[in-house]
């Protein structure tokens, strides 16, 4: 486990539980994979204790599944369960757009305002690494760059607890999607791409055209998403 300094169970909880979600992410634990505390906890050398408490952590994540006969799964959602997801993440962006037609306390300083804009080049940037991962076809980079530039940008509204539902949803939609998106034996182009568009149309406050390139990167990743469960 990498880290400098002192260990703490805190500290180790959290490791662990951010190398699993990677693995995940990653597809390498494939959905229905069970596992339980014990397994973990000899393959990385540690007690139980923290095991248990990362294992917990990320089944109320929905990145695993409690299993009470077993131990831990992981999840085996299917194209209507991401469905749902989409749908879900939809209605949380659509009450994060509204704010640019509303007098939101994170969008009252005009667009020029230094502060708005250093803001937003920070989450510009994080959507041009995801945009060349997406074109890459680097599914692992991809992933990781999205989550962060999601994060970042619902942060710009100012409301942590719909910041922390967000990001709970577009992890559970990337833990969904990857079991399908590894069937493809090439991701190059395959991938919706179009982060900085996204922030250019909130940079100008245009709410409609910040939610037209949302619907269209939901419809494109369930249409994918639909033709390789069809196939």
């Amino acid at each position: 486990m990498p880290g400098n300094g002192p260990v703490t169970r805190s500290t180790l909880r959290q490791q662990i539980a951010d190398a699993l979600r990677d693995e995940v992410l990653a597809g390498r634990l494939r959905p229905g994979r069970a596992f339980t505390v014990k397994e973990i906890a000899d393959q990385y050398g540690v007690s139980a204790t923290p095991v248990r408490e990362a294992l917990v952590d990320l089944s109320a994540q929905g990145i695993l599944e409690a299993d009470q006969h077993r131990g831990f799964r992981v999840p085996e959602y299917s194209v209507t369960d991401y469905r749902h997801m989409v749908e879900a993440r939809g209605l949380v962006t659509d009450g994060m757009f509204r704010a640019l037609t509303a007098d939101h306390p994170a969008f009252r300083t005009p667009p020029e305002d230094p502060r708005t804009g250093a803001a937003l080049a920070t989450v510009r940037r994080r959507g041009e690494e995801a945009q060349r991962a997406a074109t890459a076809g680097d599914l692992t980079v991809l992933i990781g760059y999205d989550l962060r530039f999601w994060r970042e940008l619902s942060a710009l509204f100012g409301n942590p607890y719909l910041g922390d539902f967000l990001h709970r949803l577009r992890v559970q939609s990337w833990v969904c999607a990857v079991p399908y998106l590894l069937r493809l034996p090439e991701l190059r182009g395959r991938l919706w791409a179009r982060h900085t568009e996204l922030v250019d149309a909130l940079a100008r406050r245009e709410a409609e055209t910040a939610r037209a390139i949302v619907a269209d990167a939901s419809a494109h990743s369930l249409a994918l998403l639909e033709h390789l469960a069809g196939g």
